[in-house]
């Protein structure tokens, strides 16, 4: 096959993953995107993600890989602290060294969930568990190596494909008339579309000027507002009515509970509010309600059906 000479190569890690499936996509009109799959690299091994490195010499590199089963970390540390900081820490070395831009996506779980303010960029960091810490050692790491870089720090991820919250719900929905949902937990849930779309709108300018539209560093990724799982449950539902979906439950049954009643191995963040001040400023845009973006994505998903 030959090489078209001038286009630029984008390396997009987890590209069958949520966010890396909308990138794909997404980024697609700024260069040349190359997402191999499992089969083709484990990024698992060090020692292959630098040889595909050395052979592909990407002009970007765009992190949408992690390890995100937040309950089997605490039973698989360092699995996760490979994917999640090992990997990251490798990519930015490569970018360093080649004078090449990082995208690499954050979490909400490097803050210590305490609180009810919306964390900034610049809180402190206090991860709560094993998810959390490998996260945020990712993160130093990026910042550590000296290479241009935008790391976003995004929350409750979902997309209308895979598995997630949403999906979860819409599935549920079909097949159970009553659910209880943790509804002491609040955040902001963050659609992958919305993800891929701001990310290229940061990058835009890149294959031309060899910059990004903002300034190297930490951005808050998500739409505006807040919410609690049950809320975005209740949201789910009732976007899945009016759009003419069949289920045997009503957004009125679904049940309101505390974190208490539903244990898990990991602890779970109370706050995880995201101030996004910070990107919108840099890109000049107003970022859309959650509420606007879970339609768009139930939507999505009924279409499919």
């Amino acid at each position: 096959m030959n090489e078209v000479v001038g286009v630029k190569k984008i390396f997009v890690t987890g590209g069958n993953g949520q966010v890396g499936f909308e990138l794909r996509r997404q980024l697609a009109p700024l260069g040349e995107v190359l997402a191999p799959d499992r089969t083709e690299l484990d990024l698992a091994d060090a020692g292959a993600v630098d040889a595909w490195l050395v052979a592909h010499k990407p002009d970007l590199v765009v992190n949408a890989a992690a390890y995100t089963a937040v309950d089997k970390a605490e039973a698989e540390p360092e699995v996760a602290r490979r994917l999640n900081a090992g990997l990251p820490a490798q990519l930015a070395a490569y970018c360093a060294a080649h004078h090449a831009w990082l995208v690499h996506y954050s979490s909400d779980y490097v803050y210590s969930g305490e609180g009810q303010t919306p964390w900034t960029e610049d809180s402190p960091t206090a991860p709560i568990n094993t998810y959390g810490q490998t996260k945020w050692d990712g993160d130093d790491a990026v910042q550590a190596s000296a290479c241009r870089h935008l790391v976003f720090r995004t929350s409750w991820v979902y997309s209308a494909t895979g598995s997630n919250f949403v999906n979860t719900m819409l599935r549920l929905g079909r097949e159970r008339e009553a659910l209880s949902v943790v509804a002491d937990q609040i955040g902001v849930p963050t659609s992958a579309r919305l993800i891929a779309q701001l990310t290229a709108l940061a990058l835009a300018p890149w294959p031309c000027t060899g910059e990004a539209a903002v300034a190297s560093g930490v951005y808050h990724l998500a739409p505006q507002g807040e919410a609690s799982w049950h809320d975005v449950a209740v949201a789910t539902f009732g976007h899945a009515a009016r759009l003419g979906m069949e289920l045997a439950i009503t957004p009125e049954a679904v049940a309101a509970i505390p974190t208490a009643q539903y244990p898990t191995p990991a602890k779970r963040p109370l706050n995880s509010r995201l101030d996004v001040t910070r990107l919108e400023r840099a890109l000049g845009v107003k970022l859309p309600g959650w509420q606007a973006q879970l339609a768009l994505t139930v939507e999505e998903v009924i279409k499919k059906l």
